[in-house]
């Protein structure tokens, strides 16, 4: 399959301190010409300029129909090479092959004349984009009612919050169904429910084919949206493969936690983590199949096992496993109570070991953050490890449709369909239905 979006050796250098071009008339370029010998004389014997390269060497390709995510810490070069696909920005060396119709929305007002109403502003957007007007017309209400911005609809949009810019903006640049579209953070500046229909239906341009660019601080969102992710590092892309991988690259890069080791195990109890009443002696998740994989095979069972000194006396101890999404939501928690011998039993002091069986196609793709928490009968913590593990789930399967990104929610179970024929017309020849051909194909 050819790629909709080649780069091809991409660099971007800036001049620290130098003032950007502006656009000059006649008069203007003229009058400078003029003045450029002087320019150039008083700036003879002075130290140059120091530059700084934005980007450095970007190559990549993105294939028709892949999201696909752009993350990074702050000025590593992540709106810059955005800016570059978009064609505002001129790249020092390298080139660009874009391959469809593109749409972007990289910061507040894109593409948006302040004068213009919000309503000019849709057609002009979308001339922009090279659609005719009668799509844009077939287009107009469903555009509108996205935005939820009817009201002030033919308003001048210099008076619209920054909200209603971004809301109008993303509603544009979603609806009138470029072949690529290109998304920066500007998505935070919207409120939470509209970054939610946001990115749904940012969901829904990419399983429609369309290809998606994505940059976002949003670990869940790019986890949930994009099937590859691309981490820069000062300007130079320093990983590019599977969305678990890149984000557990990213948190590494940043300081935060990263995966652990799936068995970590502490031989002596003065070393171990945990105070005078419980320590910890090893913390395991174990997949009961091998999946080939970095993590676990969402598409297989595994256990979270947890071994521990208890060192108080005549106590009832209650063992807590949290799961969290590496954006802190909730996944889903678990307590021993729920294990009929144990429950209400006096433990004696003693290593103990606790395991809790996590089912196959439970865990949805991600990098998920393992909480261990000890209580005695009353709910006193006796001890509280948030960050005992982090782990990652992957789907190395081949059971999903090549053209679906993650499924939405921290968990995926397998639920049981059934589906059944209830009237079949005379005429209509009999064969495989398309859906079926598609599964097996995947």
């Amino acid at each position: 399959m050819n790629p909709i979006v080649r780069i091809q050796n991409i660099s971007k250098e800036y001049t620290l301190g130098a003032r950007q071009a502006v656009s000059a008339n006649l008069r203007e370029t003229l009058a400078g010409a003029l003045r450029a010998p002087l320019r150039r004389l008083r700036r003879n014997g002075s130290a140059g300029k120091e530059t700084f390269w934005a980007l450095k060497d970007i190559n990549f390709e993105v294939q028709p129909g892949e999201v696909l995510g752009i993350i990074g810490k702050n000025g590593a070069g992540k709106s810059t090479l955005l800016k570059v696909l978009s064609r505002i920005t001129e790249p020092t060396t390298g080139r660009v092959e874009l391959y469809g119709r593109l749409g972007s929305l990289l910061e507040v007002g894109t593409g948006f004349h302040p004068e213009l109403t919000g309503r000019e502003n849709i057609y002009l957007n979308g001339s922009i984009l090279g659609i005719s007007r009668r799509d844009i017309d077939r287009k107009f209400d469903e555009i509108v009612a996205f935005s939820e911005v009817e009201r002030f609809l033919d308003t001048a949009v210099k008076y619209y919050s920054s909200g209603m810019y971004v809301r109008l903006a993303f509603a544009v640049a979603a609806h009138l169904e470029p072949e690529i579209l290109l998304v920066d953070e500007v998505l935070a500046v919207g409120d939470a429910g509209f970054q939610a229909k946001c990115l749904g239906k940012m969901g829904d341009v990419a399983r429609s084919g369309r290809t998606v660019i994505f940059i976002s601080h949003n670990m869940q969102a790019i986890t949930t949206l994009c099937h590859r992710a691309a981490l820069l590092d000062e300007g130079r892309l320093v990983q590019l493969e599977e969305t678990a991988k890149v984000i557990d690259g990213y948190l590494k890069s940043v300081g935060m936690a990263s995966v652990t080791p799936l068995v970590q195990v502490w031989e002596t109890l003065e070393r171990s983590p945990g105070n005078e009443r419980v320590r910890l002696r090893a913390v395991r998740i174990v997949p009961e199949a091998e999946s080939g994989s970095v993590g676990i095979d969402m598409q297989t069972s595994f256990c979270l096992e947890v071994e521990y000194w208890n060192l108080v006396p005549a106590t009832k101890v209650i063992v807590n496993f949290a799961v969290y999404a590496i954006d802190g939501s909730p996944a889903f928690e678990t307590f021993t109570f729920d294990e009929p011998y144990w429950q209400g039993q006096v433990f004696c002091k003693g290593l103990y070991r606790s395991l809790c069986r996590i089912p196959a196609h439970l865990m949805n793709q991600g990098t998920y953050r393992l909480r261990i928490a000890f209580l005695d009968e009353f709910a006193e913590v006796l001890y509280d490890n948030v960050e005992a593990a982090i782990f990652s789930v992957h789907d190395v399967g081949k059971r999903r449709f090549p053209w679906y990104s993650r499924f939405i929610g921290n968990v995926h179970p397998k639920f049981e369909w059934t589906t059944e024929l209830l009237e079949r017309v005379a005429d209509e020849p009999v064969e495989t239905f398309p859906s079926q051909r598609l599964y097996d194909q995947a």
